[in-house]
Parts: C-alpha cells; structure tokens; sequence
C-alpha cells in the first residue's frame, strides 16, 4: 500500500494468518486534533481532498475487453458495502451522525466512518469517541487477553479471513468472510465469471474465475499464483479482502477493497527490465551478506496501469498509488511480486500536492529538482524494495513479521522507502537510470515526505515517515533554514544516512530484534514541533492533502 503499500493476501495455514503488510498498534505521537464539527469547519475538512476524475483510454481495448471494464467495476462496488461493514458497521447508522448536514455527511463517506483518516482517526463529530482499534473485526467489549486465551484454542480466530463475534452464551467465535459476507461475495462472483467470458487475454479470464471462487471459498493463494502469471493483460483487478492495516488491534485480519486497472503499454515496457535486476540488487544492499540470504522471485515484474475505479479500503481517505502482491510469503518467496503503479493517481496526487509542497518547503534553488518522474521513480522502488532483504531472521525466530509483531508493519515500511532510494543511487552508478539524476530524486524524496507525514504519524507508514525524518536529520541530510522554514538537502550527507539506516532496519529485522525497533519508533517516530508548524503552513497555504475521486461507470464511459 502502500501505501503504500500498499496488496493481497492468500493462503490458509497457521503461518500466514498474519499479514506481511501488519498494521501497528504501538502508542502513535499525538496527531493534531480535528476541527470542531461547524459547518465551514467541515467543509474545509472536505477541501482538504483534492477531486480528481479517474479516466483512462479505452479506444484500444476491443468491444468485448471494454465490456470486462464494466462488469469488473460492477463486481468491485462490493466491497465498498463489506468495508463499511468492517470499518464501522451500519453505513446509514454513520451518515445519521451528520444530521442532515451536506459537509459532514461527505466527510463521513470518504473516511468510511467519523474519524479523519488523514488526521491520525482523530473523531471529527462530538461524541463519538475514539476508534476502536480493531474496527469492527472484533466485538467492542472484547480484550486483548480475552482474544489470546480463546485463539488459543481456536486458530480460525487468527486468520484472515474470519470476523470475530460472540454466540449466544458469549464466547468468541469465528465468522468466516464467505459466510458473514455471503451476499456481497457472491454477487462480486457473479461478476467476475461475467467478465471471464468475455475477456481476451485467456491468463485474465483464468485468474478471474479463480478470484471468484476464492470469494466464496476464502481460498486466495490458487488464485494468487495465477495472477502471478499474467503478463499481458490489458485490464487488471484487485480484489477481496487484502490490507491488514484496518485492524489495528492485531493486524490479524484483511479488509476488503477493489482496483479495476487499464495498463499502460508504453510505461509497462519501460519499467520491465528492472525486474531482472533484483538479484544484484539484493546483492548490493548494505548490510552483511547474512541479512541477504534469500533469494527475490524471480517472477516479479513492474507495470504501469491508469486506474479506473478504487473501492473499500483503497478509496479510505488516502489514496493508494501503488501496489506490491500478494502478501502472502509462500507466494512472495515461490514466485515473487508485481507491482503496480498507478500512474494517473500518482500525476494527479504529484500536480495537484507535491508542486505546492516545494513551493512551500523546499529552498528555491532545489525546487528544480522535483519532477514528475522521480516522484514516480521513489514510489516504484519503495514497492520493489519489500521484495529485498529477509522475510525470514537469521536466528531461528521465525519470520520477520512475526518476531516484531505490531512493530512489523512501520519497519517494512520505512525498510521499502529508504532501500528503494538505495536502489536508486545503485541504479544511477551502474547507469541503469539516466533520466534526471539522483538529486531530483533525493529532493522528491525530501518533499515527498512532508506529504506522506501530513497523514499523521498515527498509521505504519506515518511512523515511519517520522524515523526517516529524524534520522536523516540527525545525520545531516538536509538542514532547514529557521529564517524561510525551508528545507535544503546536502546531496553526499543524503547518500550516507540512506545507506546508514537502510544497514539499521534490515539488521532489526534480520535479528528480529523486537526491543530495538520498539526504542527505535519511541525515539524517532514523532513530529517535532517545527516540522508541525511547517506542516501546518501548507494547510494555511491550502495545498490539499490528498485526493478524492469522481468514478465509476458514467464518468469512464461518458454515460
């Protein structure tokens, strides 16, 4: 998910039932508090999300291949049912909250609930209370001692792919998805085998029938591998139960979410042959060769699709623009990754934030440096970098995931965002990259910081925005101008601190040393107050934090 990271997970047995992707749950620094429920306050609320219409070129797509957009949209719109199910609970419960005013009602609808996603959760209606860090997975009374001594006897209430409730002489049981959400699973099935018939590509139509049963099954992995396959299909789909952010409790179970996707031919050839470079770039990282043992898929390929349509937990306040899949680590290790890069989200999020960003923040004559293909460049090589290192520790503690618990999700995070700008100064040495230079990319990086962290460092990817932020500082990558409060980077510092902390995460998670990286996200994984105030300037300068799209059916088809 991405953000960032942000996709999808698969697979039954006990070793995988928790995610890759974990979400955290350690104390978050405070985030700022959101704006009393007015309705100028809500509004502006509203304007924090820039609108963007998610359009995309068909004209090469056939009749029958056009007509596989529509049904996959269609069995996309699902999801947004089951998220709200998972997100909060009764949708028209949480609209009531707004009492008729227009604002509120869709501030509701783009965070799924009343709580700013951009803002740490923090509830923007009075009266609400705080969120319940399982969502709506587990029942609101439940404790998490409660929840070990009864998963104990009962691993179905670990995976995946059950909610948790009570029967009637109250002890916690296991609902499976398929069951729980029968109605929405089967119709999105309906769709998909709809879609199957019709499309050109024989390994899309494969895989969308054994998405489908997955659906009605809870079986991801067979239709895992087989999406690992395709390689040449003009349309994409993610879809079911994916991310285990939602669940901040455990990050024990995936929440639901759509991508339909039309790839772009062009960008798709340019990025291709960076997958074969994996293997040297494991090679390369700095670190000891112990923390590199393993081998990346050999599988993994890179692609660039416009996005036509997101659902659920993608479409949940920040938006997704790109994506590396499955989770799943039998996958991962048997196969690899693709990543995805959404390219038309990505432009709008880069015109629409990150220009006024530099404006804002950036010393003038470094504002150059930020371009549209670095911007591009840094996210692709955070999805590339989750494939590099270790999923496994050296010391017999099992995986990674397991060893740092909800300590997992932050340093996989901070671990593809620091080895991925890695990767590109390898890259630029060996002259593999040679559009711009790596200082366009290091100021990007820099800029794009300040974007990602305006999301609050409540979330996974927030704390580690936050240890990057301060360690770089540390170590003197950048430095800020307390007369202009703005920020400059020094190129050679850069290149030491990238390499000196991507040595730091892959060695924690190597040795999965859970008390390290808990001091770790304690020390550095906080907003310091002159960066707030900075922050703070690019609200008053009105430069939006995120986007919000105009979608679906009528606005790809001009309908």
């Amino acid at each position: 998910m991405t953000t960032g990271s942000q996709v999808a997970h698969s697979g039954v047995s006990a070793a995988l039932l928790l995610s890759l992707a974990l979400a955290a749950c350690a104390d978050p620094a405070p985030d700022e508090a959101a704006p009393a429920d007015d309705g100028s306050s809500m509004q502006a609320l509203v304007d924090q999300y820039a609108v963007f219409r998610l359009e995309a070129d068909l004209s090469h797509l056939s009749e029958n291949d056009q007509q596989v957009v529509r049904l996959l949209i269609e069995a996309a719109q699902p999801m947004e049912h089951v998220f709200w199910q998972e997100a909060y609970g009764d949708k028209e419960a949480a609209l009531a909250l707004a009492n008729g005013d227009a604002a509120t009602r869709r501030f509701i609808e783009i965070n799924y609930g009343p709580w700013d996603r951009l803002r740490g959760d923090g509830p923007f209606i009075e009266g609400v209370g705080d969120k319940p860090a399982g969502a709506n997975f587990y029942p609101a009374d439940m404790t998490a001692e409660e929840f070990e001594a009864a998963a104990a006897d009962n691993e179905a209430l670990r995976s995946l792919y059950t909610l948790v409730r009570r029967n009637d002489d109250g002890a916690l049981v296991a609902q499976p998805y398929h069951e729980a959400f029968a109605e929405a699973h089967m119709a999105a099935a309906a769709r998909l085998r709809q879609a199957a018939e019709l499309a050109s590509d024989p390994a899309l139509a494969h895989y969308l029938m054994l998405r489908a049963d997955a659906l009605e099954t809870d079986d991801y992995q067979p239709s895992d591998m087989t999406w690992l396959d395709m390689k040449q299909n003009p349309i994409d789909v993610v879809i079911g139960p994916i991310e285990t952010y939602e669940d901040q409790l455990f990050g024990a179970k995936a929440a639901h979410e759509g991508f339909v996707l039309i790839k772009d031919m062009a960008w798709s050839e340019r990025l291709a042959r960076f997958a074969a470079l994996l293997p040297s770039l494991q090679e390369s990282l700095p670190v000891a060769d112990e923390y590199k043992t393993e081998t990346p898929g050999t599988d993994s390929d890179l692609n660039a699709y416009d996005a036509v349509y997101y659902a659920g937990d993608a479409n949940a306040g920040a938006k997704t623009i790109a994506i590396n899949l499955p989770n799943d680590e039998e996958v991962q290790l048997a196969k690899g990754t693709r990543r995805l890069q959404l390219k038309n989200a990505m432009q709008a999020k880069f015109d629409k934030i990150m220009v006024g960003i530099a404006e804002e923040l950036i010393d003038e004559d470094q504002q150059q440096y930020v371009v549209f293909d670095a911007f591009f460049g840094n996210t692709m090589f955070h999805e590339v970098a989750h494939g590099l290192g270790v999923k496994n520790t050296i010391n017999g503690q099992g995986t990674v995931r397991e060893a740092l618990r909800e300590h997992a999700s932050p340093m996989e995070e901070g671990k593809a965002d620091v080895v991925g700008l890695h990767m590109v100064t390898q890259l630029f040495e060996r002259g593999e990259l040679t559009e711009h230079s790596v200082e366009h990319h290091y100021v990007t990086f820099l800029a794009g910081i300040f974007r990602s962290v305006r999301f609050g460092a409540a979330s996974a990817h927030g704390r580690a925005n936050m240890v990057r932020f301060n360690y770089f500082r540390e170590q003197g990558a950048f430095s800020r101008d307390e007369a202009t409060g703005k920020y400059r980077v020094d190129f050679e510092a850069m290149r030491e601190a990238v390499a000196g902390l991507s040595n730091l995460i892959l060695t924690l998670q190597g040795d999965g040393d859970y008390e390290g990286v808990a001091q770790l996200i304690e020390e550095k994984g906080i907003v310091p107050p002159d960066l707030q105030a900075d922050l703070d300037r690019l609200d008053a300068a009105g430069i939006p934090r995120d986007i919000v799209f105009e979608q679906g059916v009528s606005v790809l088809f001009g309908e």
